[in-house]
């Protein structure tokens, strides 16, 4: 079984508790917040909490219990034109246990990549799933970790190759960075290429909808592939009211 970690923490309460000295977990939290687009940043990051001792899932937000019924849910109403498993993709997984949750409960059969910049993150990962020994609901399903910088998801994934994508916080993180809007653009224009038309990604935010639909709207405008935009309440945690976006490739042509 997976060991979870209680401590599940918002982007917005990160940055509280940072102005305010309180946070401790970590010794780069001021970097964090500023950098957190930059691979070294999310390497160091991820060494430090993995030399704790004993290895515990980081979730950024909340974990799978919370958001299971917005993604099996949707799997299982998805049309799928091809014979083999949804193809699933965690992107910016960090050491998260969502990724694994899928491959372990979906009764749909399922491919999940779990998929960060840190090396440090994915080899945590597949050293402790591996550990330990994890089944599937479904036995043709199946799981695997990659390192991949997501602002270059087109030169990982074909065009229309994925049927699912998450992000729990991968785009709140670059849009609070210094430098990370940009690239927080790029990926969610690509994200667009390589989701099949009946694809969908999923975005799991803290940021209200008048700021992040404004967002993604303008973004969209700028994309190859028009989208789908819709909203739904996760729920409030720790007085945090977190939301998921879902964006879908748009069947009709550009007008």
């Amino acid at each position: 079984m997976f060991s979870f970690n209680r401590l599940a923490v918002s982007l917005r309460t990160l940055q509280k508790l940072t102005e305010a000295q309180r946070w401790h977990h970590t010794s780069l939290t001021n970097e964090l917040i500023e950098n957190m687009d930059k691979k070294a940043t999310w390497d160091r990051f991820y060494t430090e909490n993995g030399s704790k001792g004993q290895f515990k899932n980081f979730e950024w937000f909340f974990g799978f219990h919370s958001v299971k019924d917005f993604i099996l849910p949707t799997l299982q109403t998805m049309s799928h034109s091809g014979i083999g498993p949804f193809n699933i993709l965690d992107m910016g997984c960090g050491t998260s246990a969502l990724g694994p949750c899928i491959y372990r409960t979906s009764p749909c059969a399922v491919k999940v990549t779990c998929a960060d910049i840190s090396p440090v993150a994915v080899k945590l990962m597949e050293k402790n799933t591996n550990l330990a020994s994890i089944q599937p609901c479904n036995p043709s399903s199946a799981l695997a970790f990659l390192e991949l910088d997501c602002t270059k998801l087109r030169g990982h994934f074909g065009t229309r190759s994925l049927d699912m994508i998450l992000d729990k916080g991968t785009t709140d993180a670059l849009v609070r960075s210094k430098e990370g809007q940009v690239k927080a653009g790029q990926i969610m224009r690509q994200c667009l290429q390589v989701l099949n038309p009946s694809g969908v990604l999923l975005q799991f935010s803290d940021e209200d909808p008048d700021a992040r639909l404004i967002w993604i709207e303008k973004e969209i405008r700028g994309a190859e592939q028009t989208a789908d935009v819709g909203v739904h309440e996760v729920g409030e945690l720790r007085g945090v009211s977190y939301f998921c976006y879902q964006i879908s490739p748009c069947t009709s042509p550009h007008s």
